[in-house]
């Protein structure tokens, strides 16, 4: 099983990497800046592409390079606080990044996986894209990971038979985004993923999850 993690070289995206790589996935990690994702991807033994969410030019030369993707995990992800009314161009970046980004490589990940009849598809969410939690975070955040909560959950009706896409919430995790105060290490904000790409059931699909217990929209 070949995995794609995008974001792979640092923070949750190399521990959902590493956690792959040790159930015997072979792994490719995205990252925007190839240097960093080639010498992650030397301390984790396995390979890199160049993968820049705001440069779609980059997107098809990536899933080429990376060969036939069975699980992808759209892990990568911006946190910009300024305001969307004073920095209109933050919201437009985040939709990219967390919204636009996902779905075109999606779409350039499913010819394979419709071609072999099975697929694994994990979107790296937030519960502050979840409406049941008020949509809170700061800047787009939130609105961009409420519009990938949203692509999870209606997806399925148009994916090819055998491919599977849930989104995740990892929880506060301590990384550079997450900041030092936040509570969780790297390892309990990637087991969701981990457990959606390689554990649940096949057939479950169009759901949310944190800590592998099915959360509300």
């Amino acid at each position: 099983m070949r995995a794609l993690v995008t974001g792979g070289n640092r923070g949750i995206g190399y521990a959902m990497a590493q956690g792959l790589i040790a159930r015997g996935c072979d792994v490719v990690i995205g990252a925007r800046d190839a240097q960093a994702g080639a010498s992650a991807a030397a301390d984790l033994g396995c390979t890199s592409v160049h993968l820049d969410l705001e440069a779609p030019d980059t997107f098809a030369p990536a899933i080429d390079a990376a060969g036939p993707v069975d699980i992808l995990i759209n892990n990568a992800g911006i946190l910009i606080e300024d305001s969307m009314i004073a920095y209109p161009e933050g919201l437009r970046r985040s939709m990219q990044v967390m919204f636009h980004a996902p779905f075109e490589l999606i779409l350039l990940c499913l010819p394979h996986m419709a071609q072999a009849g099975q697929g694994r598809i994990i979107n790296v969410s937030s519960g502050w894209g979840a409406y049941d939690e008020g949509l809170e975070g700061p800047g787009g955040y939130g609105v961009a990971k409420a519009a990938l909560n949203a692509l999870s959950h209606a997806l399925p009706r148009d994916l090819p038979k055998g491919v599977s896409v849930n989104a995740m919430c990892p929880g506060w995790v301590h990384t550079r985004m997450g900041g030092q105060a936040a509570p969780r290490t790297l390892e309990e904000g990637a087991d969701t993923a981990l457990w959606l790409a390689l554990d649940a059931p096949a057939d479950l699909t169009g759901k949310f999850f944190r800590d592998r217990h099915e959360k509300a929209w």
